[in-house]
């Protein structure tokens, strides 16, 4: 990857940016309007929101104030929990389409799985949301269609029982928290990791190993973390509502972090996350 709009490309050869501008806790009007326009000016042509993050319609207003064609953005929401099921799915995504003022989706994915209860019922649920997926996929409104923060327990019915493979599970992934057994079974069945919190919601940048290591290169805890993510062949969503942060942290093709400094942060014990278990949240 030698630029932002280099790309991954998705099991049905979609083409997807290689670095994401996230939006997570940017409240909604001005402040998300002026971020997410800073980073279109730095250079990102992938923006990521989400129902419950309550900005989409910001962004859908910056994506119009730019002027920036269409076919040159690739736009990701997700769904909320409340909506999960079939026909609930099918109405909170024109909800979404409204406020993003698009007629198509890049990519939408199913935020959280379904997780509490007898496993036959969010299992039944998750795949009732999923039927909607492929629905809107057959019918051309989503080029992708993938999944949040699910485990491969959560994945394995729907990869046994859909008829539209998933192509993207979006997950925390930072140093300190790589999640290895989540990463190497979408590997295995081709499903592009993205990670949400590359910085750990800032927790990573008072590092000191990693402030050493990204002394180095001259660069901050933010590029290095950013760079990590790429050089682990992950697709990182870093968020800022500072143009300066959001510029520097568009900055991250003119070096290489080296195979020692790579297993270094790789060996990193845990630390930095978030807490939230698919499993057990109750939102």
């Amino acid at each position: 990857m030698n630029a932002l709009t280099d790309s991954y490309t998705l099991a049905n050869s979609v083409k997807i940016p290689c670095v994401g501008f996230g939006t997570w806790q940017t409240p909604d009007g001005e402040t998300t309007v002026q971020s997410v326009l800073a980073a279109l000016e730095a250079g990102y042509r992938h923006v990521d929101t989400a129902a419950v993050y309550g900005n989409e319609k910001g962004v859908g207003d910056a994506i119009k104030k730019s002027e920036i064609n269409r076919e040159e953005l690739f736009i990701t929401s997700k769904l909320w929990n409340s909506a999960r099921g079939y026909e609930t799915t099918l109405a909170a995504f024109e909800v979404t389409m409204e406020k993003l003022q698009l007629e198509t989706l890049d990519l939408y994915l199913i935020h959280w799985p379904a997780a509490k209860g007898d496993p036959a019922d969010w299992q039944k649920t998750n795949l009732d949301t999923w039927r909607a997926f492929e629905h809107l996929y057959n019918t051309k409104r989503i080029r992708a269609i993938g999944v949040s923060n699910f485990l491969p327990h959560h994945l394995e019915p729907i990869i046994r029982d859909a008829t539209v493979q998933p192509m993207v599970n979006q997950i925390e992934f930072h140093p300190g928290f790589m999640q290895k057994e989540s990463v190497d079974f979408c590997r295995a069945h081709n499903i592009l990791i993205e990670a949400w919190s590359p910085l750990g919601t800032g927790k990573m940048l008072t590092d000191k190993t990693l402030a050493a290591i990204a002394a180095k290169y001259d660069k901050s805890v933010a590029q290095l973390c950013i760079r990590w993510c790429l050089q682990n062949d992950t697709l990182p969503l870093p968020k800022s509502v500072t143009p300066s942060r959001i510029r520097e942290n568009a900055r991250v093709f003119d070096f290489a972090i080296s195979d020692a400094d790579m297993a270094t942060i790789n060996a990193m014990p845990y630390f930095g996350g978030s807490g939230l278990n698919p499993d057990e949240i109750n939102f």
